[in-house]
């Protein structure tokens, strides 16, 4: 391109006569005088519903006229009426759904800088080893000889998984982070109930300890095996004082459940101190494994006093999740707790390797699912794992720090980081996410929802909002390894950008955001409050509107 054609070009890039540029604002408040006829902006459509695409009646296939039955076979449960479903072609289906997924976000689109949710990329050379033949085409009730590579794989990924953790043991089965933590402390409860039932204790344990900044699955999880939760503080440096574990350890307490590094983005460095009291006690210690990404290869659980942990691969290995695939949470156990394990689980003898479906031990809990697990998501992992290998596993848990200690050091001026004044009298570096408090928002009438909402009409996915609870209007931001320094330099500009406009006071820019989403700002409180989970024939326009 010359110099006198570059001249011609106006600052959004289109090309124009010299006396035709417009400035970017003047086109956009020119564009906002002139809607479109059909209220589309070039390739962002406005998509309706499907009952508005579609017709009562209609149907995009051609089906053969059904014979007379005269034998009916579902006991009176035959439908006999028009069920009041809209009709589409499949163009029309085609198109409705590729158009919705224009406006979704995604981690192939940008950075998503979701804390607490490590939302890595997800490289494709897994995806090409998932879908190989001997592991995206087998079934769960194959005969074992028939699926020897899958089995191969369940057992390659247990044994590096016990490797990076330090463990004994480890349940492959959980289908997700929440039901490995339910698997965790099904094996302390059953390791508990042992003991009662063989008379080493008299009296049985009724309650776990939390801290407060825990992730609401944790006490769910507790509740739900049938403990009593006990709520331990957080101390002003955002981590647990174990002073206080101490003070609230008896002998009815079962276990504590402690997220490491937790969800203020920080590592507790008092766990082994914590750890061997929890021990001394008589109980367990259940760590929870959602931030593992930040200590893989540095730290292991095991060296640490952790008796179980899950791993969700859907996070720590890559494995596609919000949105883009199912969840996987394998459990791992120490010495302790290893008999407790449930079944199915793999057993190497030699060079065989074996699926075990069944077991004279009678000390396993049992099942937590049907079948072994997630295997596409162990295939995903697996590969992971082995393309990084040890020392890139290492390499990838140091990047994802230094970025998010980047983010903070580079924010830190325009916006408020939480805990920055330790109460022990230094500073200490974030974990694998940043977290930031809304003190910087304080008397400019906007809040970190707002805030959020703004980051939409800038292309970027909000950070994580009010959570963890311990720290008023939360903003987490964890930009994982995955991002390189330009990425993570135009997130912090932009966010820099976003500050002192509120700063400044710019509401407009807030209030009522986002304005240049495909859909604008929600009535979230309504929706919660009054979901509709099920399809309801849709009213006509007018009475709907009423």
């Amino acid at each position: 391109m010359n110099e006198k054609t570059t001249n011609k070009m106006n600052n959004v890039g289109r090309p124009s006569a010299p006396n035709q540029a417009e400035s970017a604002s003047e086109q956009i408040e020119s564009a906002s005088k002139h809607p479109t006829f059909t209220g589309n902006k070039a390739l962002q459509i406005n998509e309706p519903l499907l009952y508005e695409v579609g017709s009562i009646g209609q149907t995009g296939v051609d089906i053969a006229t059904p014979r007379d039955i005269k034998t009916n076979r579902l006991g009176g449960l035959d439908r006999t009426t028009e069920i009041g479903l809209y009709g589409l072609s499949e163009p029309e289906t085609m198109r409705h759904y590729v158009r919705l997924s224009q406006k979704n976000f995604a981690i192939d689109m940008a950075m998503y800088p979701l804390g607490s949710c490590t939302m890595k990329h997800n490289p494709r050379i897994n995806e090409k080893i998932a879908r190989l033949p001997g592991l995206a085409d087998v079934h769960p009730l194959q005969p074992q000889q028939t699926v020897t590579g899958a089995i191969e794989v369940i057992e390659t990924l247990a044994e590096w998984l016990m490797k990076l953790t330090g463990m004994a043991a480890v349940a492959m089965s959980p289908k997700a982070g929440a039901h490995g933590e339910l698997c965790g402390m099904m094996a302390i409860e059953a390791a508990l109930r042992a003991r009662y039932e063989q008379g080493s204790e008299t009296k049985k344990r009724t309650k776990v300890l939390i801290p407060e900044s825990a992730h609401g699955t944790n006490p769910a999880t507790a509740v739900f095996v049938g403990y009593q939760v006990v709520t331990i503080k957080t101390r002003d440096d955002g981590t647990v004082d174990p002073k206080d574990i101490k003070a609230a350890l008896n002998d009815e307490i079962a276990a504590i459940m402690l997220t490491n590094p937790n969800t203020c983005g920080l590592f507790e460095r008092d766990i082994m101190e914590i750890a061997d009291a929890v021990h001394d006690a008589g109980a367990f210690f259940y760590c929870d494994g959602a931030n593992f990404n930040a200590i893989m290869g540095r730290a292991k659980p095991g060296d640490l006093g952790v008796d179980a942990m899950h791993i969700n691969l859907h996070k720590t290995f890559s494995t596609p999740h919000g949105g883009g695939g199912p969840g996987a949470g394998p459990v791992v156990l120490s010495e302790a707790l290893a008999k407790f394990a449930p079944v199915p689980f793999v057993k190497r003898q030699g060079d065989r390797v074996t699926l075990v479906e069944h077991t004279e031990n009678t000390a396993s809990f049992g099942r937590m699912t049907a079948f072994h697990g997630q295997m596409g998501m162990n295939t995903r992992a697996l590969a992971y794992i082995l393309s990084h290998g040890q020392d890139g596993i290492k390499q990838a848990a140091e990047d994802a720090v230094l970025n998010a200690n980047y983010i903070k050091a580079k924010l830190k001026d325009v916006m408020t980081p939480a805990f920055e004044e330790q109460s022990a009298g230094f500073k200490r570096p974030a974990m694998h996410e940043a977290l930031f408090t809304d003190d910087f928002l304080k008397d400019t009438g906007i809040t970190t929802l707002d805030f959020a909402k703004a980051m939409i009409d800038e292309g970027f996915h909000p950070m994580t909002m009010y959570f963890p609870l311990v720290v008023h209007g939360a903003m987490l931001i964890e930009p994982t390894e995955s991002e390189s320094k330009a990425s993570l330099d135009l997130f912090i500009a932009t966010m820099r950008d976003l500050a002192l406009s509120a700063k400044n006071k710019q509401t407009n820019r807030f209030l009522g955001a986002p304005f240049h989403a495909p859909m604008k700002r929600l009535d979230e409180t309504l929706a919660a409050r009054k979901p509709i989970l099920k399809w309801q024939k849709p009213q006509p326009q007018a009475e709907a509107a009423e």
